[in-house]
């Protein structure tokens, strides 16, 4: 066990967090498994067109040939839809649990206010709506239905009036936080989502190393701070720091402390990456919370992280080299990439390949590339 208190911090130059980041989350290999790939042990999130399985072929895996059910998509960290291998989801939804009740309080967000002021703890409000869910979903079930009828049975501090839809709802956080507690999964490629009953659904008592999220997100985005984690989780940072790894080594990050597993210290000294990729806008690479770390320029990380509309990010070498954003018209697709710097001509074949690869995984044809010089 390493006592993180008694190393010395070492420097660490960015460059080497990303290449770190990189080989971790396997944007360098050519093939991959469902079995090896490391991101589905934190989770892969499925949001947009471009989503979870983009991300799965972004890290080499053929997913034309992974079976529905060797997949399942749950509301999870965050309240995001996340992908996972199915054979996982009872370590899943332990490594999902909330640390504490103030921890379920932070992730519910407004919520939490109602329930309080009725004596309500977060915890039990989830296991209610999990109760109430379970009973309804029987079969698979439109969002919207389930929502309708929960509205019917559940007291007033767990529901809201909605001025878009000029109806009474359960406020959404809690709904999505409670679907996996309830055994409940949304069918894959479904909108509005379904939700149907995990087949003999059982939450494991313990996350377990591999899938326990602090250590995830330390294998995967670290270097990082308990402030990080906390922001990626939606969680207090007193939680995140009472459940930190014991077997951490400190480094120093652009004047700040942070830390990495001491098992993947040796990583940080790994060759730098090669390969162009465009991930896709909310790959994980995207989601670490040190944004400074990943783009230092500041116009340009409003650029790639807009409040609304993200687009995806170009990645050559390791680096962010531009934002990307593909255009549908009828059975063709058309990529418009932004770059934030002269591209080489090897770059330009490179991330044509990868719209190619990109319209194909759509099922469409690449109508062309349109950089914005």
């Amino acid at each position: 066990m390493v006592d993180r208190h008694q190393v010395v911090p070492r420097q660490v130059v960015r460059r080497q967090v990303l290449r770190f980041r990189v080989r971790a989350q396997q944007l360098d290999r050519a093939r991959g498994t469902l079995a090896d790939t490391a991101l589905l042990d934190i989770g892969v999130q499925d949001t947009g067109a471009d989503g979870g399985r983009w991300a799965l072929a972004a890290r080499g895996v053929d997913v034309a040939t992974v079976s529905d059910e060797d997949l399942i998509l749950l509301w999870t960290v965050r309240g995001a839809p996340h992908l996972y291998r199915r054979a996982d989801v009872a370590r899943v939804a332990a490594a999902v649990e909330p640390f504490s009740d103030a921890d379920a309080g932070k992730r519910i967000y407004d919520a939490a206010k109602p329930l309080k002021a009725a004596g309500i703890s977060n915890l039990a409000a989830l296991d209610e709506v999990a109760a109430r869910m379970r009973a309804i979903v029987t079969a698979p079930t439109v969002k919207g239905e389930v929502s309708g009828r929960l509205a019917g049975v559940m007291p007033e501090p767990y529901l809201r009036f909605c001025r878009p839809c000029d109806a009474t709802h359960l406020y959404e956080m809690p709904f999505r936080l409670a679907a996996l507690r309830a055994g409940l999964q949304l069918r894959l490629d479904t909108s509005p989502p379904i939700l149907e009953r995990i087949p003999g659904f059982r939450r494991a008592a313990a996350a377990g190393e591999r899938f326990d999220l602090i250590r995830a997100y330390l294998r995967l985005l670290g270097p990082a701070t308990p402030r990080h984690v906390a922001d990626y989780l939606d969680a207090p940072v007193r939680d995140v720091k009472a459940a930190w790894p014991d077997d951490v080594v400190e480094v120093t990050v652009d004047g700040e402390r942070r830390s990495l597993l001491a098992s993947d210290a040796d990583a940080l000294a790994s060759a730098d990456p090669t390969g162009t990729r465009l991930l896709g806008p909310y790959d994980l690479f995207l989601q670490a919370k040190d944004r400074p770390t990943l783009l230092p320029d500041p116009a340009r990380a409003k650029e790639l992280w807009p409040v609304l509309g993200r687009p995806g990010a170009v990645l050559v070498d390791g680096e962010l080299v531009g934002a990307w954003r593909p255009r549908k018209s009828g059975k063709t697709l058309t990529v418009t990439v932004q770059p934030w710097q002269k591209l080489s001509t090897a770059t330009r074949r490179a991330v044509t390949e990868q719209a190619e690869r990109l319209a194909a995984h759509r099922g469409v044809a690449l109508r062309g590339i349109e950089v914005t010089d």
